[in-house]
């Protein structure tokens, strides 16, 4: 019996994107009979051996600390949790936006932000390193499991969502391993599904960083008292439930300010659709600033809450300690690969085949970007015959 076609769980508001209107892949594939354009996008992110490494990458606590600290998988579950929530609210393509949540940290380095660092380092002279950028060269040309094509061949939608979910990229930006015919526009600004995934990406961190930190012991809910924000969520909390445990106090201080930071953002983004009036996808592009954003009061809070954990959690000296460290790995073996036959085989040749100093030097790059925290102290262990404690 032939498989009936399943109607796309679509909203059709005038300015969210239509998988039937999407502008496509690089390669032509076949249709799914029970999944759109997007959904297929999201299904391929998920079996990709980059999204299982994403399990062994630091968030912001070292991933041997312990089991139960967020790990850079489980940060992109809870930020694609938050994105599905929303865009439904704001009657948006909720397939394209868990699709973009998704992949949004594909191009993470081992270690965290102290692993970008350290490779942008690295790569000074041969154009940097950028996360973002990094996650589309994963989507494009890394991730090589298919017969017929290179990469997951995303549609044009996803792919842009990747790159400029954080708004317009620079023309400096070398986007010369795209298709000739995939321009992704990166002057302009990126759907409203990608918006969603951008704040929520925001909300996830500045909740379970907390989380976290209370359980690592940097923090104490004491401590939150003195963010306006964060301060009457604790009071209320302690003031319902004195004398429940400390773990679930905080979980019901960070459920709070999550529910609180949505809701100010579905509320203030659907006032921005209102003055701005888009009537298509395009429009929302070239509206010339992000229609997804917290009200004035609730960004100003977001952001105390981003100095108060750089000063108190991120510069920790339990933290810097590894991170340091970390830094440290990345740059040796940057420059162990550079100087030696010391790759494996496959990416040795792929180096050895290149005529310019910046096409080897990005092929290096690719190589320790998709290392796992483990790998890359195994691999600065077997290259420096040293032994690597991070604590």
């Amino acid at each position: 019996m032939k498989t009936p076609k399943r109607k796309t769980n679509f909203a059709n508001a005038p300015y969210a994107c239509d998988p039937g209107q999407s502008r496509g892949r690089a390669f032509p594939t076949s249709n799914s009979p029970t999944r759109s354009q997007y959904q297929r996008d999201r299904d391929r992110i998920i079996h990709s051996t980059a999204f299982r490494r994403l399990q062994h990458k630091t968030q912001v606590f070292l991933h041997h600390e312990g089991q139960h600290y967020r790990t850079r998988l489980t940060h992109t579950l809870e930020v694609s949790q938050i994105t599905r929530s929303m865009a439904r609210a704001l009657a948006l393509n909720e397939d394209l936006a868990e699709a973009i949540a998704l992949a949004h940290d594909l191009g993470h380095t081992p270690f965290g932000h102290a692993g970008e660092r350290a490779l942008n380092k690295s790569m000074q002279n041969w154009g940097g390193f950028d996360h973002n950028l990094q996650a589309l060269r994963t989507l494009c040309i890394l991730e090589n499991r298919y017969a017929e094509h290179n990469g997951m061949n995303l549609t044009w939608e996803t792919l842009e969502g990747t790159l400029k979910h954080n708004g317009p990229v620079s023309e400096l930006v070398d986007l010369s391993f795209l298709p000739k015919s995939f321009d992704l526009e990166i002057s302009t600004f990126a759907s409203l599904e990608a918006q969603v995934a951008a704040i929520a990406d925001d909300i996830a961190y500045d909740a379970h960083d907390i989380d976290d930190a209370i359980r690592a012991g940097l923090l104490e809910l004491d401590q939150l008292l003195e963010l306006p924000l964060l301060g009457s969520i604790v009071k209320e909390v302690l003031s319902k439930w004195p004398h429940i445990d400390k773990d679930r106090q905080t979980h019901e201080v960070q459920r709070r300010l999550i529910t609180r930071f949505i809701e100010d953002a579905i509320g203030s983004s659907l006032q921005n659709l209102i003055k701005a009036a888009p009537r298509s996808p395009s429009d929302v592009r070239l509206a010339g600033k992000t229609l997804v954003t917290f009200s004035p009061k609730m960004q100003q809070a977001e952001r105390e809450i981003k100095q108060f954990l750089f000063a108190n959690v991120y510069r920790a000296p339990s933290v810097m300690q590894p991170v340091l460290a970390t830094e440290n790995i990345i740059e040796k073996l940057f420059s162990a690969y550079w100087g030696g036959n010391t790759l494996p085989v496959q990416w040795q040749n792929k180096v050895d085949a290149q005529s310019s100093e910046k096409l080897k030097a990005r092929i290096i790059c690719d190589y320790i970007a998709g290392m796992t925290d483990p790998f890359a102290i195994a691999e600065y262990q077997r290259l420096f015959d040293a032994s690597f404690v991070l604590s």
